[in-house]
């Protein structure tokens, strides 16, 4: 029997195993000695690419060398200084130091070996910026702290500007609802008071008592003023108005208001055709009175207060030169007053606008003006901004949008001796009773027949008793359950079209339903009204001509 041929040796695959190093540390270490040219500039255009500062802290040694970003994300040259410990933990601010101190020991301690912290930097020109650090810890005989620092400044802004945008908005919605609902007791008030005050047997004391009654009425109907306008919400009638009139106008008040030991300077436009804008004249006045205010308790040793009005062009893919919030393409007319009084920080001018934020303790403050302020701007479509510099003085700025010129206004012949009597027939619609019944009851001594009903539907069945009575006037609140004082005169104008309208309401329209609002036109009274205020308004809509009808 053949021997068998014996078979060749099977030959084994090669493989090769590739040692991942489990030790971070050696891994660090063997890279920059073995590694070329190539690999450095790799990792220096990555340093460049983020802009961050990449940072090694022996932690036993207490080195600290700066392998990128000490002078271009943090401003300060290379000097033995910046090569220990001390000169990082120096530079962070004091209100973050402990916490960021207390995280990285217990991370050190600890077997992890990632670390991240948030805090702010003293940068080389004086500016605190926010830092997001992320740090690697490589533990061996000389525990080092690798880590790259970030500038987060821009998106810290962005996030506390958003928070307090919302936390504003959040109270504007709470303090518009109160101060509403406020101002329907405010106007039972006032308008019962001066219905007593109007009646001969009343006087002397009593007639004393009520007049102070009606007079902190007054005050707080100024006060839930303030808290809509904040919450953007305060029933405001804008019109047509050139702005150095309206400085013109409250020069001599501001001289009063600021007194003796500050100068005043007016730095008004010289524009021929005027820099006109659509507000409230009321509340435009009251913003240039709360920000000299401001300006007066910042120079209590006296000072200067600088006036300006002119006009900013922003054109398409422009940015504007100055600060003041998001500008769209327009024209905008600026007023800024500039005090050279104690300035403000950082951390103050960051709350500036919060409500009931202030910093002054004399009696009376209640921290509302520069909130106030804040939402006027905003409700007539305008932006603010604030400049200021500890020591040196502040200026804030107006931004509004410029509109065209009025036309030249028509003055029509009154009579001096006209009363606001009538003999009319009105129809009140309001659900809240005290209000209905002091505007039914006004109305009545003025000699006009007036029905009364407390929502839509009830006033429909009323008209429908009356056997289709002719309704001269409709004095209906604006927001009411169920229907609504605009949808209810919607359907009155299809069997009534001659029928005159007065919307009442204390919310702005805007926060409304858009088919709830009223047209350009339309009569219209806000709250808290007093009795005059109400004949006047009623008086004013029969006399005059129904708007398109």
């Amino acid at each position: 029997m053949p021997s068998a041929t014996p078979k060749p040796p099977r030959r084994q695959p090669k493989i090769t195993i590739h040692h991942h190093e489990p030790n971070p540390e050696k891994a660090f270490r063997a890279h920059p000695a073995s590694a070329s040219i190539a690999d450095a500039e790799y990792f220096s255009i990555l340093a460049r690419a983020t802009n961050d500062a990449v940072r090694d802290w022996n932690v036993k040694a207490g080195t600290l060398a700066w392998r990128h970003g000490l002078e271009t994300l943090l401003g300060f040259g290379i000097s033995a200084g910046a090569g220990k410990i001390g000169f990082w933990i120096d530079h962070i601010h004091p209100d973050d130091l402990e916490r960021i101190q207390e995280g990285l020991h217990q991370t050190l301690a600890g077997p992890e070996e990632l670390w991240t912290g948030e805090y702010r930097f003293r940068h080389a020109d004086g500016r605190w910026i926010h830092i997001f650090e992320r740090a690697l810890i490589l533990r061996s005989a000389e525990t080092r702290v690798v880590s790259s620092m970030m500038d987060v400044t821009e998106r810290k802004q962005l996030q506390t500007q958003v928070c307090r945008s919302q936390r504003m908005d959040a109270f504007g919605q709470l303090a518009g609802g109160v101060a509403h609902d406020f101002n329907n007791f405010l106007t039972t008030i006032l308008g019962y008071s001066d219905l007593l005050l109007s009646e001969k047997t009343v006087h002397g004391q009593v007639a004393s008592h009520i007049s102070e009654i009606r007079d902190s009425a007054d005050r707080a109907s100024a006060l839930t003023n303030q808290l809509l306008a904040f919450s953007r919400r305060q029933a405001l009638e804008p019109r047509v108005l050139e702005v150095n009139s309206i400085i013109t106008n409250l020069e001599r008040s501001l001289l009063r208001l600021l007194g003796e030991n500050i100068a005043i300077e007016c730095r008004l436009h010289q524009l021929k055709q005027g820099a006109h804008v659509k507000a409230d004249a009321g509340q435009l006045t009251q913003i240039v009175l709360n920000l000299a205010v401001n300006a007066r308790d910042a120079m209590r040793q006296g000072g200067r207060l600088t006036i300006a009005t002119s006009v900013l062009r922003v054109r398409a893919g422009e940015e504007p030169t100055c600060a003041g919030g998001d500008f769209l393409p327009g024209e905008y007319v600026a007023i800024s007053l500039t005090d050279n009084g104690s300035g403000m920080t950082d951390e103050v001018k960051a709350r500036l606008f919060e409500p009931f934020f202030t910093t002054k303790e004399a009696a009376g403050r209640n921290g509302l003006g520069l909130a106030t302020t804040y939402g006027i701007v905003k409700q007539s479509g305008g932006s603010i901004a604030v400049e200021s510099v500890l020591g040196q003085g502040t200026t804030f700025r107006i931004f509004l949008p410029r509109v065209a010129a009025p036309p030249p206004p028509i003055h029509k012949r009154r009579d001096p001796a006209k009363r606001l009597i009538g003999s009319e027939t009105i129809l009140v619609l309001e659900d809240e009773k005290s209000v209905r019944r002091l505007s039914v009851r006004v109305l009545r001594k003025l000699g006009y027949a007036v029905l009364e009903a407390a929502c839509g539907d009830d006033a429909k069945r009323l008209l429908a008793r009356n056997g289709g009575r002719k309704i001269d006037l409709l004095l209906t609140d604006m927001m009411m359950p169920e229907i609504s004082g605009r949808t209810f005169a919607d359907w009155l104008g299809l069997t009534s079209p001659r029928t005159r309208v007065i919307f009442i309401s204390g919310y702005l329209e805007e926060s409304m339903h858009p088919g709830d609002r009223r047209e350009p036109g339309m009569g219209f009274l806000p709250k808290p009204f007093t009795a005059h205020q109400l004949a006047a308004k009623v008086r004013e809509a029969l006399d005059g001509k129904k708007v398109g009808g």
